[in-house]
């Protein structure tokens, strides 16, 4: 990417966190309704200690940051950079102010510009690389505050609208097409140019068995059907830990969908809204998901099966940018569609690292790296405990071999 591009897509990148705040009130910008959101201030201010923390301080000469507490508070998990404010608490964070957050994105934009203007910096391939992911890693957190304000938004009793927007009445949807793949052994993972997440790399070989997905997402009125059939009642359609979670936290439905008067709504961003029988059904646990799978008679995708399906699906089409906020009915005609633009979409496939996956050094190998230890650390575990216990064996096996000598002897 070229330099002018790159200091581009950043200038855009950022200015796109503040275009998608506009809407707030004041008082929004500390709403978090619960431990695992973020209030949108904290979003904005974080994504700019990102900049500050992996490209500014060492790269960019005599920087200073505006407020020292800032690596604290603005930390989300990086233990190799220090100390962190913690998440629940948040939206408790009155100080620094709305202005003061803004200011610190105005300074570090600045400063970045200077960097990124730098065409003869020793670093400068570190310095390309980081602002890519910094970019990217924004466009996440852009993703995050509608999620996050979507949440603490529908916890008030006023339920109130991020955005208003008029919705054209659509009734009919195509049957649903399966689509059918050959499997066999197949490349996954990033190859080519341009960017990935490093936990899409290496690139590895899969052997797949020949399966089937279907041509598009599960629809509102579809769900409405597993929900008529007890599909909240039957516990042979969950696994353990979901049926617990269906009766622990006493799941009914979907996330966001309501009952008022005899009328089927859902919240929106837009607000509360008749709920379209044809639209994607989304706000839905991975349980809940592998639970309607299993009640229509089929499973969920493996991540290798989606990315093979994927690949060929061609770019997605609209997005934020169109003012829409929720997700719209399948367009009729297309061959496989929803696969990028609809809804984050389940998988069967665990978290885990690709064969010969390598976290990058140093704290910023913790963007990705230090989610998968758990399992690493148990798979590796469990080798030790397999050697042990064959080590145990073969001293066991030798031991009698020895006893037997001494009493032939």
């Amino acid at each position: 990417m070229p330099e002018d591009t790159l200091l581009a897509e950043y200038l855009h990148t950022r200015k796109c966190s503040l275009d998608y705040c506009a809407p707030l009130e004041t008082e929004d910008y500390t709403l978090q309704a619960e431990a695992f959101t973020s209030p949108p201030k904290w979003h904005l201010a974080h994504t700019t200690w990102f900049f500050e923390t992996f490209l500014l301080k060492p790269f960019l000469q005599d920087y200073q940051s505006p407020n020292s507490a800032y690596e604290i508070l603005f930390n989300s998990y990086y233990n190799g950079i220090g100390e962190q404010f913690p998440r629940p608490r948040r939206g408790l964070l009155s100080r620094p102010t709305l202005q003061q957050v803004l200011y610190y994105r105005q300074q570090v934009d600045t400063a970045m510009t200077i960097l990124l203007r730098i065409t003869d910096h020793p670093e400068v391939a570190a310095i390309r690389e980081r602002t890519t992911l910094g970019v990217e890693h924004e466009r996440q957190h852009q993703e995050l505050f509608f999620t996050d304000l979507k949440y603490s938004l529908a916890v008030n009793p006023l339920l109130p609208s991020y955005q208003s927007r008029e919705f054209s009445p659509l009734s009919h949807i195509e049957p649903v097409t399966w689509h059918s793949y050959d499997g066999g052994l197949q490349a996954i993972g990033f190859s080519g140019e341009g960017f990935c997440f490093d936990n899409e790399l290496p690139l590895h070989n899969a052997w797949l068995e020949p399966f089937q997905l279907a041509g598009r997402l599960v629809t509102n009125a579809e769900y409405a059907e597993f929900i008529a059939d007890g599909g909240y009642q039957r516990p042979e359609l969950w696994l353990a830990d979901g049926w617990n979670e269906v009766n622990t936290q006493a799941w009914r439905a979907p996330l966001y969908w309501r009952e008022r008067d005899g009328e089927a709504l859902e919240y929106t961003l837009h607000g509360l809204l008749p709920r379209n029988p044809i639209n994607p059904v989304c706000h839905v646990s991975g349980y809940e998901a592998d639970a309607y799978a299993r009640w229509a008679g089929s499973r969920l995708p493996t991540e290798q099966e989606w990315e093979l399906a994927a690949v060929g699906a061609g770019a997605p089409k609209g997005g934020v940018e169109s003012g829409c906020f929720h997700p719209a009915p399948a367009s009729a005609g297309e061959n496989l569609t929803q696969l990028y633009d609809a809804c984050w979409q389940w998988t069967r496939s665990a978290y885990s690292p690709y064969p010969g996956y390598q976290p990058s050094d140093g704290a910023i190998g913790e963007y990705n790296g230090k989610f998968m230890v758990i399992r690493l650390f148990r798979v590796f575990m469990f080798m030790i405990v397999i050697v042990a216990i064959r080590l145990i064996s073969v001293f066991m096996l030798v031991f009698m071999i020895i006893v037997m000598v001494i009493r032939i002897s």
